[in-house]
């Protein structure tokens, strides 16, 4: 059913679906339907033209009746067409995956011969097979077959070869496996969408092929037709009598818009990212569909403010509420943390800033990112590229997914700068020196010609902070830039954003769900659950007086060295899914001071001073209170 729904969405590939399925079911009763017989000749009545008595298509020049032999024809020439893409798939893709799980000597020879198969021109090659089996639908159909294998060959030995790299096929060799039970349960199953998919892309060329062969008169022989033949026999006939030719022309002419109409469908319908809109080309800026939603500004002091921000996913007739009503501002010169669970929604409420959330299936329904006061939501997107990068920039998670493997860092780090303004290339070099040494990059004048992989992990890091620095931005959102780096790495990163922050008065929005990071960077911190923010204060405030008691059990799960022996916290329970959010406080059903009324209406951010909190029943520290 997800399949179809799936295939649906793309009414192209709807249209082909319904059209192959009658086409498919029309050669499936024609035997049991009231025709002439296709091959008895009537040269007393040849020629006749459609819509004539007892011959509603006409017929041809030895007066057979057209429609009988184009349903006969069709019938066959899809029998033929889809047994050659079967048979071709089977053996490419036999080929392809011993050659690419064994490689060595095994891929270079299977792979060599394969090579040497698609040098000739694939049609020569069937006509070669042919003229050396001898005319015939069979031997056409050996011939279609053989020259399409290495075609399923090239493209399954490559997808073989990354797959069988994969940890799960190492844990499987090492776990005693066989090749072949290896191959029949772990690599099989992956490539089978991918043979499905060439295989629905092909059969529509294979029949092609197939009637090709025929018309040359190397497929079905007299009296048996196919599609090709009846187009054949036709051909001298072209002139004086067209719908002989024009019958079975539109007919293979249906038939191979429909499969491949059909076989793109197929193709994005078996790709799982076609789940989420992935596969959608996405726009060049998030959606924007707020209506009269847009509150009024806040904090005129802030460099940035979020003003009501809600950010929702649509798929299908689901809506996934990841952002839903964020009210955050952050100073010059101040560091703001966001922290929270995977999944709370900090990541999309900094990528929705900037409109970066991919759309579809992204849109900002309410709320506002105003930058220096001026409305970055729903801004025409020549403005909102010339902001980008240069008023508020952005350090990515990954380096090494948002670094491009093929171009050397100093070249990335002009390109950054070409987007605002033009440089040369004296220039531009003489900057990305200055702009790795300013990130403390050791020996920059040679590091700048290096390639992301030739960096560690520390270093590529080092590299996403200096592109963000390279137009001067006024902000710098960092999305969790030092997960997958050692303490020590990590270390130095926060120092280097520290020091940066108070050199050059910038203003630090920080994504992280480490308290300790939060501590040593951040002067502020906002705490989210399920996509609202359910604390908000002064860093040092939070840490030492939590009063959400989301936020109390987020501190308790941080191991502590040092203080004795003490018992690890962990959440019970799971956040909720975005898409079916409780009524009342999302954190209810995993809280320890949940009542009745918290699952009971919207429960609103209370402000108190420097703090903000929503809860009804927040926690109390009355030993920290009576020492204050």
């Amino acid at each position: 059913m997800t399949f179809l729904r799936l295939l649906a969405r793309n009414r192209l590939a709807l249209a082909g679906l319904v059209v192959m399925a009658a086409v498919v079911a029309l050669a499936l009763v024609t035997p049991l339907l009231p025709l002439a017989p296709p091959n008895v000749t009537d040269t007393g009545n040849r020629f006749l033209p459609p819509f004539s008595e007892g011959a509603p298509l006409g017929t041809d020049h030895l007066g057979r009746d057209l429609l009988s032999r184009l349903l006969w024809g069709t019938r066959l020439s899809l029998a033929v067409g889809f047994a050659a893409a079967l048979i071709a798939a089977v053996l490419g893709a036999a080929i392809g995956i011993v050659a690419g799980y064994y490689r060595g000597r095994i891929d270079n020879v299977v792979m060599r011969g394969v090579d040497m198969l698609m040098a000739f021109p694939y049609i020569l090659l069937a006509l070669a097979i042919v003229a050396a089996l001898g005319p015939g639908l069979m031997n056409a159909l050996i011939a279609v077959a053989a020259v399409n294998v290495p075609f399923f060959a090239r493209n399954i030995r490559g997808i073989t070869v990354g797959i069988a790299n994969k940890e799960f096929v190492d844990a499987a060799r090492l776990s005693g496996l066989s090749d072949a039970r290896i191959i029949l349960t772990e690599v099989l199953p992956n490539v089978v969408p991918v043979i499905v998919i060439a295989m629905s892309t092909t059969v529509g060329w294979m029949i092609l092929e197939t009637a090709g062969l025929s018309f040359l008169g190397l497929g079905s022989q007299p009296p048996v037709a196919d599609l090709g033949s009846m187009l054949g026999e036709a051909r001298s006939a072209l002139i004086t009598n067209p719908h002989t030719s024009v019958v079975p022309g539109l007919m293979i002419l249906v038939i191979v818009m429909a499969i491949n109409l059909l076989g793109d469908g197929v193709r994005d319908a078996l790709d799982p990212r076609l789940r989420s809109g992935a596969l959608s080309r996405p726009m060049a800026a998030t959606r924007v569909d707020r209506g009269d939603r847009v509150p009024p500004p806040a904090d005129p002091e802030a460099v940035l403010a979020l003003e009501g921000l809600e950010t929702q996913f649509h798929v299908g007739k689901r809506v996934f509420r990841a952002v839903g009503g964020v009210d955050l501002s952050v100073k010059p010169g101040e560091c703001l943390g966001i922290i929270g669970e995977s999944g709370s929604g900090k990541s999309v409420t900094a990528l929705s800033v900037m409109g970066l959330v991919p759309s579809p299936p992204g849109v900002i329904t309410a709320g506002a990112a105003r930058f220096r006061g001026e409305d970055l939501v729903g801004m025409p997107y020549g403005r909102l590229r010339e902001k980008r990068g240069r008023s508020v920039a952005y350090i990515f998670q990954d380096p090494l997914a948002t670094l491009h493997p093929l171009y050397r860092v100093g070249d990335q780090l002009v390109e950054a700068i070409r987007a605002h303004r033009p440089i040369g290339r004296a220039e531009g070099r003489a900057r990305a020196v200055e702009l790795l040494r300013a990130v403390r990059i050791p020996n920059p004048e040679d590091r700048v010609s290096n390639y992301p992989h030739e960096m560690s992990g520390g270093m590529r890091q080092r590299v996403g902070i200096a592109m963000a620095l390279a137009n001067d931005p006024d902000v710098i959102i960092a999305d969790e830039p030092t997960t997958a780096l050692d303490v020590t790495v990590q270390a130095q990163i926060l120092s280097l954003l520290d020091d940066l922050r108070r050199s050059r008065g910038l203003a630090i929005v920080f994504i992280t769900h480490d308290f300790g990071v939060v501590g040593q960077l951040c002067d502020r911190v906002a705490v989210m659950y399920a996509g609202r923010i359910v604390e908000e204060g002064p860093t040092r405030a939070i840490l030492e007086t939590p009063r959400h008691p989301y936020t109390a059990r987020l501190i308790d799960c941080v191991p502590e060295l040092g203080q004795g022996r003490r018992r690890l916290e962990a959440i019970p329970g799971l956040p909720p899914a975005v898409d079916r959010l409780p009524e009342g406080c999302a954190f209810a059903e995993r809280c320890r001071n949940a009542r009745p009324d918290c699952r009971a209406g919207d429960i609103p951010l209370e402000r108190e001073g420097t703090r903000a909190v929503r809860c009804l029943h927040p926690e109390t520290h009355p030993e920290r209170e009576a020492a204050e």
